[in-house]
């Protein structure tokens, strides 16, 4: 692999947003095509953060820079993807349900996501069933990820999962539940598809799942 590409990969996990601006720049110059630049640079080295999260070898300030890291990078590809044609994984509707503010794990979920190259649609905290359908409806997501940290708006999942199935769309969309007092039997009791216990497991998750969907 081209020495620049190792480089960019290593800036990112220690966060160097600069370093990585510049870096993607020279590599641009070399005629490196940009889907390979995001793809085994920028991609690469957040799968690395990732995995170093989920064992705990880095924390969330870390995720944080080299999440802004990899988004400064990205931005100076942007245009030449859109050139080239390259395609995102796949798209995700993410939010926090409805009466919950919390926004952190949903956040780092958005990261972990976009580090896969899903495209993510961030409908924020506070968001009610109708908004999540109404978001479906408008994006024609792979995955509609809820995320809930307090016990008492865990209901709200089970709300949304029930909004899509009375607007005759839940067989159309792939469901992901996450946060501190979910777990896998509450996943399976509301009747959604995937519950991921950490950011780096929802990512890993949906990406399987939008490839498995389409085939891949």
């Amino acid at each position: 692999m081209n020495a620049v590409i190792d480089e960019i990969s290593l800036a990112l996990q220690q966060g160097k947003a600069k370093i990585v601006k510049e870096l993607v720049e020279a590599a641009l110059a070399e005629g490196i095509p940009a889907g390979e630049i995001l793809e085994n640079g920028l991609l690469a080295g957040m799968d690395i953060i990732a995995e170093k999260f989920k064992l705990n070898e880095v924390y969330v300030p870390e995720v944080l820079i080299a999440a802004r890291a990899m988004s400064t990078g990205t931005a100076v590809l942007k245009p030449y993807l859109a050139e080239s044609g390259a395609k995102s994984v796949g798209k995700a509707i993410l939010g926090t349900v409805k009466g919950d503010l919390h926004d952190i794990g949903k956040n780092l979920v958005r990261m972990m996501f976009e580090g896969k190259g899903i495209e993510v649609v961030d409908l924020g905290v506070d968001v009610p069933p109708e908004k999540f359908v109404e978001a479906f409806r408008e994006e024609s997501p792979d995955i509609v990820a809820l995320s809930a940290l307090l016990t008492t708006t865990m209901g709200e999942m089970k709300n949304t999962v029930r909004a899509f199935s009375d607007a005759g769309l839940r067989d159309r969309v792939v469901i992901m539940v996450g946060g501190a007092p979910i777990t896998n039997d509450f996943c399976e009791s509301i009747g959604a598809d995937i519950y991921a216990a950490d950011a780096a497991s929802a990512a890993n998750a949906a990406k399987q799942a939008i490839l498995a969907r389409r085939g891949v």
